[in-house]
């Protein structure tokens, strides 16, 4: 079996709110550098994809000592990021073959919310990865992405599936649910998910068939070892 996971990252910078404002932005630090280190401590390469092979932009926002549990633990997550070699190398999203890895995971942030929500590429390769039952694993805004995915008949491949992701509790109070086009809970439950909300800020993992989902940054770390269980 192959001894690479694909990592599938937004190429935008940016996230563009309901008065046409662009909130700056990107993927998220620990939601990365989390899982890269569980997943290359067990063996694993990490190989990253993202729409055009743009080298993606971490959110600065993520990297402040507020969001790492004080200035240590940012200083870990600015180390994690720079190990990260692969972010340097990305492939381009639309010539990845899903055969090549073991599991497929997509980081969050902001910055799918713009990109990969509607990126047909990416909407296939979620379907094919879904479909083949290798791990599939999805954390915070990057279910945005989910909503990309669609059957010939215009159906979500994900309806019925239990999953999790950033909740409209978060977006408010992180202070821009209502200064967003869309939330992403409200998006996943019409698409037919049974979305499954945990306490705020808390790690919250859902594991539906191969599909692992976190609701959070602190989910990461908790769904990188439900993937690597689902591994074997």
């Amino acid at each position: 079996m192959s001894k690479k996971i694909l990592f599938v990252m937004t190429g935008v910078d940016h996230w563009t709110l309901a008065d046409g404002s662009k909130h700056p932005t990107g993927f998220w630090a620990e939601e990365a550098v989390a899982p890269y280190r569980a997943f290359t401590a067990a063996g694993y390469e990490v190989v990253v994809a993202t729409p055009g092979g743009v080298v993606p932009t971490v959110d600065r926002g993520s990297l402040a000592a507020a969001v790492n549990g004080g200035q240590e633990g940012a200083d870990a997550i600015a180390a994690g990021l720079a190990a990260m070699t692969a972010l340097q190398h990305p492939l381009v999203l639309d010539r990845v073959d899903l055969a090549d890895y073991a599991a497929v995971f997509y980081p969050g942030g902001h910055g799918p919310m713009e990109d990969l929500a509607v990126n047909a590429d990416s909407g296939a390769l979620l379907t094919a990865a879904l479909d083949s039952g290798k791990p599939l694993g999805v954390v915070c805004h990057a279910p945005a992405a989910l909503l990309a995915a669609e059957r010939a008949d215009g159906s979500s491949p994900f309806a019925g599936y239990r999953l999790t992701g950033f909740t409209n509790a978060e977006e408010t109070q992180a202070g821009l649910a209502d200064r967003a086009k869309w939330l992403l809970q409200d998006r996943l439950v019409e698409l037919g998910a049974d979305f499954q909300e945990g306490q705020p800020w808390a790690p919250h993992v859902v594991t539906d068939r191969n599909l692992i989902t976190g609701q959070n940054p602190a989910s990461s770390a908790p769904l990188a070892a439900e993937l690597l269980k689902a591994l074997g």
